[in-house]
């Protein structure tokens, strides 16, 4: 791999991150997305840097009634140090219990809530980022779960966004309620539902919160690309570490770059094509050992290819086989086709990936905006709304 200098930078002065018993030195939490941070990947970016690693977001129901699925979700490799599981869900009963069972059993050394997913099919639910809204099922659900993970001396910390959209803003008063409840610290991703993924993230929004909860640690995400954009988020918000989520995806090295640049050096990875290869087919041999199956896992690769080979030269018909691939054979092969001498593209390969989407109106439960606290029917059906599995 590839290392190369940029202009020297200052050292930041961020000491390690502490959430409870945990100390994690390099400020960095990888964020959980649903069918990207399994344990293969979560491999390959802990290889390069150091950091804090959450598997993908999994629902409580599904945990508690042991679905194959979720036990796979939050299954870890015997060497991560630290056993990050991000739970989902809308009831505070099921929630209490999926955390009593990850503590329980010894499942998880650090938890986080999701109270920031803007997928469609939880937020119509009451759930991700259109929780918060209802502050007493908001407050109810974070007690609970600070609740049963203290027992076993596990961290619980929240993740979330602004708000639902501009005239429904939750983040302040979601912070000092969980703060008050005993979190171990709270994540701002600095969008509203509404937004998704799309626009600017408001790095102004996350300074606030800082300046709101001085007590106790702030984080924030959105819109890190590259180690420079963790460090200027630092410097202009004054949060205690960063939240890297789609910025990494075909890019396990970003985490190498992070951590060079908290510690003050100008180290930087700038893969040729030969390295990328060599990555893309670790992850996939990976993800065979992951899942057990050779056909899903190479399914499962394929939605990285664009992400891996951003801004690189790759012929279409070489990128469409790349898409298609079968099998580890078929996958080796694919990639010995590629120009492998090709070098770092620079600035074509950084930047945003991935679906940004676009602003809409979220789906919401109905009537969900009348009234900051859950009517009847809202609280009747809350007890049902949990999704069979992982939400996205």
């Amino acid at each position: 791999m590839t290392v190369t200098a940029t202009p020297p930078a200052p050292k930041l002065e961020l000491p390690p991150l502490k959430l409870g018993p945990i100390t994690v030195d390099t400020p960095v939490i990888l964020a959980p997305m649903a069918g990207i941070t399994n344990s293969a990947f979560r491999r390959l970016c802990r290889e390069y840097g150091g950091g804090l690693y959450v598997a993908e977001m999994v629902t409580s129901r599904a945990l508690v009634e042991r679905t194959p699925e979720s036990l796979r979700i939050i299954s870890h490799d015997d060497d991560e140090k630290v056993r990050s599981v991000q739970l989902y869900g809308v009831d505070p009963v099921t929630v209490g219990q999926a955390v009593r069972m990850l503590v329980e059993e010894d499942r998880a050394d650090h938890i986080d809530l999701n109270f920031g997913c803007p997928v469609p099919k939880v937020t119509r639910r009451g759930g991700g980022s259109a929780l918060p809204w209802k502050t007493d099922l908001f407050t109810s659900i974070v007690r609970t779960a600070v609740k049963e993970a203290s027992k076993g001396n596990v961290p619980l910390t929240i993740k979330m966004r602004k708000g639902i959209d501009d005239d429904h803003l939750t983040y302040l008063d979601a912070g000092r309620i969980a703060r008050d409840a005993g979190v171990a610290a709270v994540a701002l991703h600095g969008r509203t539902a509404a937004q998704f993924y799309s626009g600017q993230a408001d790095w102004t929004a996350i300074a606030r919160l800082r300046e709101t909860l001085p007590d106790i640690p702030v984080l924030g995400n959105g819109d890190i690309w590259s180690a420079e954009d963790a460090v200027r988020m630092v410097r202009e918000t004054g949060v205690d570490g960063v939240v890297v989520g789609r910025g990494c995806q075909g890019r396990p090295w970003l985490f190498g770059d992070l951590m060079a640049a908290f510690e003050g050096s100008d180290k930087r990875y700038t893969p040729d094509v030969r390295k990328v290869a060599d990555s893309v087919y670790r992850h996939a041999e990976l993800m065979v050992e992951t899942f057990g199956d050779e056909g899903k896992a190479l399914r499962e690769i394929r939605k990285h290819m664009a992400w891996y080979f951003k801004g690189y030269v790759v012929g279409s018909e070489l990128r469409t086989k790349l898409a298609m691939v079968t099998s580890l054979e078929v996958l080796r092969d694919t990639l010995d086709q590629l120009d492998l001498d090709s070098p770092y593209p620079g600035v074509d390969a950084e930047g945003p990936r991935g679906r940004a989407g676009s602003p809409k109106k979220p789906a919401l439960p109905k009537d969900w905006l009348e009234s900051r606290a859950l009517n009847a029917a809202q609280s009747q059906d809350i007890s049902a709304a949990e999704l069979d599995v992982s939400g996205g």
